[in-house]
């Protein structure tokens, strides 16, 4: 096994790996879709296409304001705060039922918690929803753990990964960032991280300091130790 500082004749390793969730470990961006339409149902309208597709990311205050806006229903604090509560409930129950990995997911995290680099995960989604997955996954595998309700900005604003990255000790330029969508990968490279982008449900324009892949299958902490060197 390497070491989590070095590999002989070969790339530096990451000093740590920050993964997201939400459409990047777990297939759940579609269980989103499906509280967010009923809600959506339930308050009289349909969500559209792009509005759904602009929180892809998000927290879920913004993404309660996106959706009263969409709907064309008054965004006040009172209304985002019913629904945010409505939308937990419902996400907390399909997280129980209908939890599902992206390809390649389980394995990766397995081969890179292995590999003794040190791992943190980076949510915009709150505390009370994300917690249900997390058993699932494993709170062990992560040395660090930022919910969408414990940074004063959450992405696409740097905060989260910035926060991760300290909670770890380590330097957001020596890490990597796994991401799927536009406003994570923003806040990663905003934070200073090198990120591996696996697309989702939205496409993620090429950038600095990003290396893009179709899935998570293959992927260890060698594959991320090139990724840092820019290399994919």
């Amino acid at each position: 096994m390497s070491s989590p500082s070095q590999m002989d004749g070969a790339s530096r390793l990451p000093a740590a790996v920050l993964w997201d969730m939400d459409g990047t470990l777990l297939d759940s961006e579609k269980l989103w879709s499906i509280a967010l339409e009923e809600r959506a149902q339930e308050l009289g309208g349909q969500l559209s296409a792009e509005t759904r597709a602009a929180m892809v990311g998000s927290n879920l205050t913004r993404s309660m304001g996106l959706l009263l806006a969409d709907l064309g229903l008054p965004v006040t604090p009172e209304a985002t705060e019913a629904n945010a509560a409505w939308v937990i409930d419902r996400m907390r129950e399909l997280f129980r039922t209908r939890l599902l990995w992206r390809p390649g997911a389980e394995d990766a995290l397995a081969a890179i918690h292995a590999s003794g680099v040190p791992m943190g995960l980076v949510t915009s989604t709150v505390r009370t929803v994300a917690e249900v997955p997390l058993e699932n996954i494993g709170w062990h595998h992560f040395k660090a753990v930022v919910f969408g309700d414990e940074v004063t900005h959450n992405k696409p604003h740097p905060d989260p990964y910035l926060r991760a990255a300290r909670l770890l000790g380590v330097d957001p330029v020596e890490a990597v960032a796994v991401e799927d969508s536009p406003a994570g990968v923003a806040s990663a490279v905003a934070a200073g991280c090198t990120v591996l982008v696996v697309p989702c449900e939205v496409d993620v324009e090429p950038g600095e300091r990003r290396v893009h892949r179709a899935s998570l299958e293959g992927v260890d902490i060698e594959a991320l130790a090139d990724v840092l060197a820019g290399r994919g």
